[in-house]
């Protein structure tokens, strides 16, 4: 039985407990006058019986699975011929990788011997030995603890308060787990950006002009010296990202405005949904779309104009990304205009005040922090797109403010950076983690004032 099917067994039996716990409670409590003879709710019962069946297999199979491969290769090694176990270790790894290789059907590294094809047929054997073993301890274990619990549930059995206890402790565990993987992302990006700094200075890195990591790899080789100044990268970062938000702020801004406050019911059911759709497209859709359609038209414009346009603008790359963003901006938006406190209106409406001068001068005011703080999450957005500027905008680190040029952005030149068979110790991979952390560090900072915009707007008006 494979991990998957035997996981998807562990929760059929916790099922059936949560089942057979709920129906015991009913005749508990059938026999005491009714449910109120219970300390909990029948659910309870059937999820404390449901907890003590799946909870105990499921970690059990789960540490099974960690040790299995340690623990099989192990055995195998162990019973290997004298004379190969006495190899340098770097041998009988080649050997085991062999072994691996051959029980999964994959190419080995040379003509197999036979030592190698009795190994793989050994690992074999245990495989199956030990697919049977954790299927009969993983379903014992959890009919075990079905057993119990039926046997423990009393009409005096605090379910409520166990399961309660237990999904407080998965919350814990959840919340742990994404503080640990943000650490840890946080962490392995800023040690490789040290090592970075240690080869290339951070002034050179942060102000320098040119950008060419083509590092050489030979002493006499030409045009690797390799360059680092990231400033045209942040140059068209930021000239990309504020096309964008040119387009996607006063549009979807206006949009939201609209639909809050003058669009007629049966608009805004129409086209809140339609919107959201545009948000739901993949980045790699607006990609083809820039590329094939809009950067094609606006070179022909500029050439018809006397203007000369590169087939890659960042225009272009621009203008569909802020198309892209203008959902983000208008739900937004949206969501802060509508929170405004309906007395407000009416305040306005009783002096006198139009609509318009409502929606300007009461409404729009009212919603500013929390429409500023809505922009500079739009603002990261932007400034994180790569599939877009990749395919429209191209891959020329170009210092320049002429939105006509082609240019690139920080995350490309990321995902350029680790493309291919690179050596993980040279510069040229190292810069993308450092061009990582400034973008870590930018788009953090963005989003912590953002935040804190909309948490002065909630406090003032909740």
């Amino acid at each position: 039985m494979t991990a998957s099917t035997l996981f998807i067994a562990l929760l059929a039996i916790s099922v059936a407990g949560f089942l057979a716990g709920r129906k015991r409670a009913f005749a508990l409590a059938a026999d005491r006058g009714g449910i109120r003879a219970l300390h909990s709710l029948p659910g309870h019962y059937g999820l404390y019986a449901a907890i003590w069946a799946g909870i105990p297999a499921i970690l059990l199979l789960l540490f099974w699975q960690g040790i299995e491969p340690t623990l099989i290769s192990n055995l195998v090694v162990r019973d290997l011929p004298p004379e190969i176990q006495a190899l340098p270790p770097e041998r009988v790894g080649l050997i085991m990788n062999d072994v691996k290789n051959l029980v999964v059907g994959n190419i080995v590294s040379g003509n197999v011997s036979a030592d190698v094809r009795a190994a793989a047929d050994h690992w074999q054997r245990l495989e199956r030995i030990n697919s049977v073993a954790r299927a009969a301890l993983s379903i014992g274990v959890a009919a075990l603890g079905l057993l119990l619990a039926w046997r423990l549930i009393r009409p005096e059995l605090r379910a409520r308060n166990h399961v309660e206890i237990v999904a407080k402790w998965f919350l814990i565990a959840c919340s742990t787990i994404a503080i640990f993987t943000t650490v840890g992302i946080v962490l392995s990006v800023l040690f490789e950006s040290i090592r970075f700094f240690q080869q290339v200075p951070v002034t050179e890195f942060l102000f320098g002009l040119e950008w060419s990591p083509q590092t050489a790899i030979r002493a006499d080789q030409v045009g690797g010296s390799g360059a680092f100044g990231a400033v045209p990268l942040f140059a068209g970062t930021a000239l990309i990202a504020g096309i964008a938000m040119l387009v996607a702020a006063p549009v979807g801004l206006m949009t939201a405005i609209y639909l809050a406050e003058y669009a007629p019911r049966s608009v805004r059911s129409v086209a809140k949904p339609l919107l959201e759709i545009l948000a739901g497209i993949p980045t790699v859709v607006y990609g083809f779309f820039a590329a094939l359609v809009v950067a094609p038209e606006i070179r022909e414009l500029g050439e018809s104009l006397g203007m000369n346009v590169a087939s890659e603008s960042a225009l272009a790359a621009g203008l569909v990304m802020g198309v892209m963003i203008i959902p983000f901006v208008s739900s937004l938006s949206d969501d802060v205009i509508n929170a405004v406190p309906q007395s407000m209106r009416d305040g306005a409406y009783a002096l006198g005040a139009t609509k318009s001068e409502t929606t300007r001068q009461v409404i729009f005011p009212a919603a500013l922090p929390g429409i500023v703080g809505g922009l500079l999450l739009a603002v990261s957005r932007a400034i994180g797109e790569t599939m877009i500027v990749v395919m429209a905008a191209g891959l020329s680190a170009n210092l320049t403010a002429n939105p006509l040029q082609a240019v690139t952005t920080v995350t490309v030149q990321i995902v350029t950076l680790l493309v291919g068979d690179q050596e993980f110790d040279s510069p040229k991979t190292l810069a993308a983690f450092a061009l990582g952390l400034v973008l870590f560090v930018v788009t953090l900072v963005l989003n912590v004032i953002a935040l804190t915009v909309v948490r002065k707007y909630r406090e003032q008006y909740e």
